[in-house]
Formats: C-alpha cells, structure tokens, sequence
C-alpha cells in the first residue's frame, strides 16, 4: 500500500515537472505588458525571458519598425515564427514575450499551441491607448488615427487571443498582481490538461 502511494506520488511530481516545462507564451495587443510583465514572470519562476521583437532585432541589427517599412508585415512574420520556433524547441523552458500579430498567424498560432502555454494578457481599450501613446515603436500605429487602428485590431485579434490557454487580464496593475493571477492559473490549467 505505502509503495502504491509513494509511486503515485513520484507519478504526480514527475507529471508536474513535465507540464513546468513547457514555454510560456505571453501573447496580446501592444500595450498589454507582455514584456513588462514576462520580466517579473521570469523572475517569479526562475526561468529566463526572452522577447521575440527583440531578438528579431538584434538579429536584423533593424528595428521591427525598419523591417516593416523595407521588407513588409509578410516578411517579418516570417522571422518571427522561426524566432518563436526557436525558443519552444529550446530544452529549457522560457517566458516569451511575442509581438501582437504574433498568435494571430495560423502557423504560428497552430506552434505555440503545441508546443506552449500561451497566455493571454488583455487590457481594455482606454488603457492600451494610454500605454502605446507613451511610445513611438509601433509599426502598425504609425500610419494613421492611433484610437481608431487600435480599435480595429481589438475586434479583428481579441476573438484569436481568446483561444489562448490562459486569460489574464491587465487593465489594472500593479504588475505583481498579475504575475501572480498567471502563476494561479498556469497551476489551475496544469491539473486541467496536460
């Protein structure tokens, strides 16, 4: 009996060290605190955290801005799936931060599903207006009314972040709290599915 026990136990702990280990991707609109908020993630569980945009780059030596403008959304989608690709292959689990069009791709979509937990930081309107207003990287906002860009990608993309395995939302801080929502969740959704 004690060893039936002690196996189920081991049973139990190795399961749960598997599901540990899977990538976590962080996925939203711009302005949702995927980077912000994956950097105290990372920390929270001791894991590192990466940024695609980022990593795209520093391999470009351009900013995703530039390679919107001289090669086009197609061709930096592209870069970006291998990127992600790249991060959930890796041995050692990571939180990942992707950019907003990111999930909204089939194939990378299709990916992260796979071989991730995604996660889905959302955040009302006003408040993602007020975040992507502070800064002047971003792409698809550059071309026209920022509230009502915003707008558009809201209705086009929320529907596709909905799928993703975990939502949390983002619209009030402090950052912390939401770090631990996504621990909670992530050990909710871990008892749930594999």
């Amino acid at each position: 009996m004690a060893s039936e026990v002690n196996r189920t136990i081991t049973q139990s702990k190795s399961k749960t060290r598997v599901k540990k280990q899977r990538p976590i991707v962080l996925v939203g609109l711009m302005g949702a605190g995927k980077s912000t908020v994956g950097q105290k993630l990372a920390e929270s569980l001791k894991i590192p955290f990466v940024d695609s945009d980022h990593t795209i780059e520093k391999e470009q030596k351009a900013t995703v801005s530039e390679i919107f403008d001289k090669k086009g959304e197609r061709y930096f989608r592209k870069l970006e799936r291998q990127v992600i690709s790249r991060y959930l292959q890796q041995a050692e689990p990571v939180v990942l931060a992707t950019g907003g069009g990111a999930f909204i791709e089939p194939a990378t979509r299709k990916l992260i599903k796979k071989k991730g937990r995604s996660v889905w930081l959302r955040a009302e309107f006003d408040t993602l207006l007020e975040r992507v207003s502070r800064k002047k990287t971003r792409p698809l906002l550059e071309k026209g009314d920022k509230a009502a860009i915003l707008k558009d990608l809201m209705e086009k993309r929320y529907p596709v972040y909905a799928q993703s395995d975990i939502v949390v939302d983002t619209t009030t801080g402090p950052h912390e709290r939401v770090v631990e929502q996504i621990v909670t969740a992530l050990k909710t959704y871990g008892t749930r599915k594999n």
